[in-house]
């Protein structure tokens, strides 16, 4: 399963984007925007995570998505031009940058071959959808879990040996579809063949490449 979004675009127009951009600076658990919000602008995260997810009347939520550092969303509501139909929340302190919509769209007027990236990112997100709805079907809860693990280390982690990242494991819950008691049993088992260390919402990587089999598994 691959959580992180595709959201590449080429050089040129990833430059060209970044020109017209403006920074915000985000703290852990702070909204970018809302269910709901007005499609005006379009974000790539210069630097840490952004959790894009869906929440039901009774309060449970579904991660859709982890957004890492330079890739691009929001675009299909840019061209749909309906309001967000999820959340955005910053996972860590996160830097955004962020392209007003008429921005976008006049860059696009101007350059049309520029709207064939963005249709191959809508695929490709697509594509990502699928991956995960097989993996939640096919993969072990703990194979899940360490994909998300690995996911999160370049964008999340404090360089060192060990690694440590910020981590909540009522968070990882949300994103895999599973409780937290479940998320807690596996990590013991890990905690207790020395692959990783449970802190208050830190966790401690203390094998890395075991992590990364475990994926696998």
């Amino acid at each position: 399963m691959c959580l992180t979004e595709p959201g590449k675009l080429d050089e040129e127009l990833d430059a060209l984007l970044r020109r017209h951009a403006r920074q915000r600076v985000l703290a852990r658990g702070e909204a970018l925007y809302g269910h709901g919000s007005p499609p005006d602008a379009l974000f790539c995260v210069d630097h840490g995570i952004i959790r894009l997810s869906v929440t039901s009347p009774a309060g449970r939520e579904a991660v859709l998505s982890l957004v890492t550092a330079g890739h691009w969303f929001g675009e299909a509501s840019l061209f749909t031009r309906e309001p967000r139909g999820n959340d955005a929340i910053a996972v860590v302190e996160s830097a955004v940058l962020i392209v007003p919509a008429a921005t976008l769209h006049a860059l696009i007027d101007d350059r049309p071959e520029y709207l064939r990236q963005f249709l191959a990112m809508m695929g490709q997100r697509y594509r990502t959808v699928l991956s995960r709805m097989d993996d939640t079907v096919l993969l072990p809860l703990p194979a899940r879990l360490a994909r998300i693990i690995v996911q999160m280390t370049d964008a999340g982690g404090e360089a060192g040996d060990p690694l440590i990242l910020h981590f909540s494991q009522e968070e990882a819950a949300h994103m895999l579809g599973a409780s937290r008691q479940s998320i807690n049993r596996v990590l013991k088992r890990w905690e207790a063949t020395g692959i990783v260390s449970l802190g208050y919402r830190t966790l401690t990587l203390a094998n890395l490449t075991a992590i990364r089999r475990l994926c696998l598994a």
